[in-house]
């Protein structure tokens, strides 16, 4: 398993990064993404200091660990920008917080955040069809999500995705060690949001590949 977006107490999440690392590898997990909320007051803070624990994830904490950023309530317009810097200062996975319809997030925010070639964009909500179509063509990937609240829009993000092709990932957008899933839960989810067993088994594929391409960066 793996949960590509997940938070620590570096912005509101429960948990040091060491100990979400344990506990996600007590879980079961085999790979994971820290993604704590960023603008551009805290960016640096958190790629500098949740970076050195990223680094020692496979060598002492037993798991494949990507440092990545999920972009939080950012105006649209700087958006482009803050992926930019995101990526020159080590980030290895960049998230946008989509348009969930359980939080004020401005409109705007989804397009912005493909155009601007985020990997994956967070609980999309009710995403439209030019979204979809540009997040094809930029090849970001859209969330399934198993965290109460944002899920409320999954199986129309896996209704839209199935129509334009678009790749999906499952995360638990883990705050804290609840949230981290069991296999069969994540499963559930994936079906209840009506995608098939095949699909749902590519977008665990999916996440594999992006943790093989943030490898690479």
């Amino acid at each position: 398993m793996i949960d590509l977006h997940t938070h620590t107490l570096f912005s509101d999440g429960a948990l040091l990064p060491a100990e979400l690392a344990r506990r996600a590898k007590a879980a079961g997990y085999q790979a994971m993404a820290f993604t704590d909320h960023v603008d551009s007051s805290n960016l640096f803070l958190v790629l500098e200091n949740v970076g050195r624990v990223a680094a020692q994830g496979a060598a002492y904490l037993g798991l494949d660990i990507l440092l990545g950023v999920e972009l939080t309530h950012v105006p649209p317009g700087l958006i482009p920008e803050l992926v930019a810097t995101a990526r020159m200062n080590g980030a290895q996975l960049v998230l946008a917080h989509g348009e969930t319809i359980v939080e004020p997030v401005e409109r705007g925010t989804n397009l912005a955040a493909i155009d601007a070639g985020v990997d994956i964009l967070a609980h999309p909500g009710l995403i439209t069809p030019e979204e979809m179509e540009l997040a094809v063509e930029r090849g970001v990937y859209l969330e399934i999500t198993t965290r109460k609240g944002h899920s409320l829009t999954n199986g129309h993000v896996a209704a839209m995705a199935r129509r334009f092709g678009a790749k999906l990932v499952i995360n638990n957008d883990a705050h804290a060690p609840e949230d981290l899933v069991s296999r069969d839960r994540r499963q559930r989810v994936a079906l209840g949001a009506g995608l098939t067993q095949d699909e749902y088994l590519q977008a665990e594929a999916n996440s594999w590949a992006l943790v093989e391409r943030g490898r690479r960066t």
